[in-house]
């Protein structure tokens, strides 16, 4: 096996780790991308976290939400109109129940500035709620358009990594693999791709986290119209040389993926994330062909992503 001296493999860590990561055992970067961390306990609504909340959020989930927002902005409006007295709404209905629910539609008519006229406020108390919330109808519209119009020009990569990283045959020995598509039909550019190889090593009588940067056969691609294949060479100055599939289990290890690229509709630069752990790691196999026969096109099948075929696994690389 390859070793680094320590400045060498602290420069390779990534910002993954350092000391701080050798106080726990677990994965540092989730398969999905997202990192294994807890920070703080600040909740992701804190005013801190509240705006990237809401902007990271899926579409249904953040349209789920506002509706949610909306409704209950309503509802407390309407209850303090309820509350200012039956005469506070002149047209309201006198029962109870009946002047809620014109208070509550009035409260919608208020917030939406729509003012059909049958009910009109009827007091200093109902003009003061009027008062507050048009403002706060009028600030909310704003601040949701520009969280709609921030959400859905934000440019995100939607790039699919295969569900497994692979110990292949490669040339005349043996390569750790893995596979990526872009699942949108926006060309990416200049895409780039690191790869930081995480372990657990007994240095001095200390077991701590060890990383090396993966050196690539190919680092980086003009386009990526098709998939790509990450292969890096387990050649005699790997940090995977001359390990077994048992020898390499017992270090904990964890593969970690950055992928770099330019998108041609935003013009922007895009990321995606993931992470290979030692249950994600199958010893002995190479990918399917995901290429379809047409005459007209290069055709692939995304279907085919994660799809691999075992090999007679090697008892070290």
């Amino acid at each position: 096996m390859a070793e680094l001296s320590q400045p060498e493999t602290l420069d390779q860590d990534l910002g993954l780790g350092g000391k701080l990561s050798e106080r726990s055992r677990v994965r540092l970067v989730n398969h999905d991308g997202t990192f294994n961390v807890r920070r703080n306990d600040l909740s992701a609504f804190h005013p801190y976290n509240a705006y990237h909340t809401l902007l990271s959020l899926s579409i249904p989930r953040l349209l789920a939400l506002m509706a949610l927002g909306y409704v209950a902005t309503n509802v407390v409006f309407a209850a303090l109109y309820w509350l200012a007295g039956p005469d506070a709404l002149s047209g309201a209905t006198a029962t109870p129940l009946a002047r809620f629910e014109d208070s509550l539609f009035f409260s919608v008519q208020t917030l939406a500035t729509i003012g059909y006229g049958r009910l009109v406020p009827n007091t200093r108390a109902a003009n003061l709620l009027v008062a507050i919330e048009a403002l706060v109808g009028l600030l909310g519209f704003a601040i949701l358009s520009a969280l709609l119009f921030a959400r859905f020009t934000r440019p995100t990569a939607k790039i699919n990594f295969s569900a497994h990283a692979v110990i292949a045959p490669y040339a005349n020995g043996w390569a750790l693999m893995f596979r990526l598509v872009n699942l949108r039909n926006t060309h990416l550019t200049d895409v780039r791709a690191v790869v930081s190889f995480s372990r657990w090593v007994e240095q001095g009588g200390r077991r701590h986290r060890r990383f090396d940067v993966l050196k690539l056969e190919r680092e980086s691609i003009l386009f990526m119209p098709l998939h790509w294949v990450i292969v890096h060479p387990i050649t005699a100055t790997s940090p995977l040389h001359g390990f077994s599939s048992d020898t390499l289990a017992a270090t904990d290890p964890e593969i970690v993926c950055l992928i770099t690229a330019d998108d041609e509709t935003f013009a922007q630069t895009v990321h995606a994330k993931t992470s290979y752990d030692n249950a994600d790691l199958v010893w002995g196999a190479r990918f399917r062909d995901m290429y379809l026969a047409d005459t007209d096109h290069v055709a692939i099948d995304l279907t085919r992503l994660h799809d691999f075929d075992r090999v007679d696994a090697p008892q070290t690389v």
